[in-house]
């Protein structure tokens, strides 16, 4: 099997699914017999300094001849010119979680310039893997990304054993991710505050330092709306501590504004947890009908009505945890996801050597 360069921006043991992708992938790969080596390029991005952009390339540079080489799209988005560098005299793979212009929050002109310089860097790639099929078809319509060069390798997924879980109220809601504006933590405390008449407390577990202002205002929503006791901000924790939440939740919601898979939400499906989510970008098809209640994304008062008739319907929670349980079921498995990166990997190889 040949060896691997994997490289990646930022800390790899950062908690979002991104980077839990990346850490799981790298694993799988080994296990196949693909020794990997990561290459570390960073902090600051996607949006790098000139100090950082300079530390980023001189690390791929690094890189040797020949060696294929899977770049995370975090960094890889923007970094058009070492792209090209790389992909000279290396099979070059990019990983796309989702289209960094696609983020929230974006100004016009920041949005433009990042959707340019992503569109550069991918068409400098020989093979694209993403991580859903609806971010495979926005990178083909947006981003000019043939689709003879894509792949999409979605997650796996270990399933937890059964969870029997205590139907009597509260009802325990559980939200997952950085606190970022793309999450729509704002909608979901907005949501909430609709149906405080009802018998709920909800967990977010994110990292706050990714965007402290988005994390101060979200402290600053729940205390104006009065809901400080009954929202708990658990920050960052560990692989453990994450588990014991899952297993303790009996409701999992997702109000994000856009999401390139939501890894989030196949923990959710594993732990056999109904679902509250928005339909945005992957998470149409991440979320099966039978398993969870979809809204429209900013839309305050269908999340709330969704919320409302799952937190007073201890059936229809039932009904949907078992389609959560029939759908792990269809889920691929880790193993799988390797196994079809390195399909691509050693196909460039195959190429190359011609």
């Amino acid at each position: 099997m040949n060896r691997i360069a994997f490289a990646v921006p930022g800390d790899l043991n950062t908690a979002t699914g991104g980077y839990a992708y990346d850490r799981r992938l790298i694993a799988e790969l080994e296990a196949l017999g693909h020794p990997v080596e990561v290459v570390g390029l960073g902090d600051g991005f996607p949006h790098p300094d000139e100090g950082q952009r300079a530390f980023a390339a001189a690390a791929l540079t690094g890189i040797p001849d020949r060696r294929p080489t899977l770049v995370d799209g975090l960094a890889l988005g923007v970094l058009p010119d070492e792209a090209a560098m790389l992909a000279a005299r290396a099979p070059l793979i990019a990983l796309v979680h989702h289209p960094l212009a696609w983020e929230t929050g974006l100004t016009p002109a920041r949005r433009q310039a990042l959707q340019a310089s992503e569109t550069r860097a991918l068409a400098r790639a020989h093979a694209v893997v993403t991580t859903s099929r609806t971010t495979a078809s926005t990178l083909a319509d947006h981003f000019q990304v043939s689709p003879a060069r894509l792949s999409v390798a979605e997650p796996g997924v270990d399933v937890a054993t059964r969870i029997d879980r205590d139907p009597d109220p509260p009802a325990r809601l559980l939200a997952v991710g950085a606190l970022v504006p793309r999450k729509g933590y704002d909608v979901l405390v907005g949501a909430l505050a609709r149906i405080r008449h009802l018998d709920w407390q909800l967990d977010i577990v994110g990292d706050p330092d990714r965007d402290p202002a988005t994390a101060k205002d979200l402290s600053d929503k729940v205390a104006a709306a009065g809901l400080g006791d009954r929202i708990r901000i658990s920050g960052r924790v560990d692989a453990a501590a994450l588990e014991a939440h899952y297993r303790a939740a009996n409701i999992f919601v997702i109000s994000s504004r856009y999401e390139g898979y939501g890894m989030v939400v196949t923990e959710a499906i594993a732990h056999g947890l109904p679902i509250v989510g928005t339909a945005a970008g992957a998470l149409t098809e991440t979320i099966p009908d039978a398993a969870g209640l979809k809204v429209p994304p900013d839309d305050e008062a269908a999340l709330a009505k969704a919320l409302e008739r799952l937190i007073g319907d201890p059936a229809l929670r039932g009904d949907l945890a078992a389609g959560t349980r029939d759908a792990a079921g269809r889920l691929p498995k880790w193993s799988a996801t390797a196994r079809h990166v390195s399909d691509v990997i050693e196909g460039l190889c195959r190429d190359v050597s011609k």
